[in-house]
């Protein structure tokens, strides 16, 4: 069973740990500073989503701590999904669109966007993360390319409009 809850003051270490399994697509993040305060920030903010599993997916895994994490933006109409990370032994299995549904249950007001830069097409995590598909899924549409990541690979904004009277994903 997976819940989701806010982060509070003690996540950090949890976000780092689903930091570094990500770092190969896009870039340093667990030992850069600014990744930290970001994540402080968001927490501070109430802005951060923690998905925890009541008993690891995988007892060959050995996970401890959370299984998943999101940072949230918004300047209504206009919100963002700053960064999200399901643990590798718990993709597919719904952990992201949990995640997501409360995220648009806490932060979305509608009428309004949702944007989130993923994944260009020709990068190499575009297709082994499943970030695009993920977010097609969940019906964003895929909008301009925007400035690469920290690695170099190219990233592309993809965006969900969200009518008035819908909060859910």
């Amino acid at each position: 069973m997976i819940t989701i809850r806010p982060a509070r003051d003690g996540d950090l270490n949890g976000f780092l740990a689903l930091a570094a399994q990500v770092e190969h697509w896009f870039g340093p993040m667990v030992d850069e500073p600014g990744f930290h305060r970001a994540v402080e920030a968001h927490i501070r903010t109430g802005a951060a989503l923690v998905a925890e599993a009541a008993e690891p997916a995988a007892p060959s895994a050995g996970a401890s701590g959370p299984v998943g994490g999101l940072l949230f933006g918004a300047d209504p109409p206009t919100y963002h999904v700053h960064w999200l990370v399901t643990a590798a032994h718990c993709r597919g299995a719904g952990v992201g669109r949990r995640l997501m549904e409360e995220a648009m249950r806490r932060y979305v007001s509608g009428p309004g966007t949702v944007e989130v830069v993923t994944f260009g097409p020709d990068h190499p995590g575009a297709v082994e993360s499943g970030a695009r598909a993920f977010y097609e899924k969940l019906g964003f549409a895929p909008g301009e390319p925007t400035d690469p990541g920290p690695e170099g690979g190219s990233r592309q904004i993809y965006r969900l409009d969200v009518p008035a009277d819908v909060r859910a994903v």
